[in-house]
């Protein structure tokens, strides 16, 4: 992938070559390029909420104002 997408929209092709896997209906050459797409995709989304997680860590302030360490998890995103 030589251009940058948002999260978003790669997540968005994520879940349809996730479907036009799943129906069974591609050529095997077919179903490998959509794969390696997805994996690349996959990755891109997985480093993106990594980033994310880490942002809102750093960001986050406590009562007095002062920055403070929050984790979050995954499925808080």
């Amino acid at each position: 992938m030589t251009k940058e997408i948002t999260f978003e929209k790669a997540l968005e092709e994520l879940e349809k070559i996730v479907e036009q896997l799943e129906s069974g209906d591609l050529p095997l050459e077919k179903s490998l390029e959509l794969f390696e797409t997805g994996v690349k995709l996959s990755r891109s989304c997985r480093e993106r909420l990594a980033n994310a997680e880490r942002r809102i860590e750093l960001l986050s302030r406590d009562g007095d104002g002062g920055l403070t360490a929050v984790e979050i998890g995954q499925d808080e995103l």
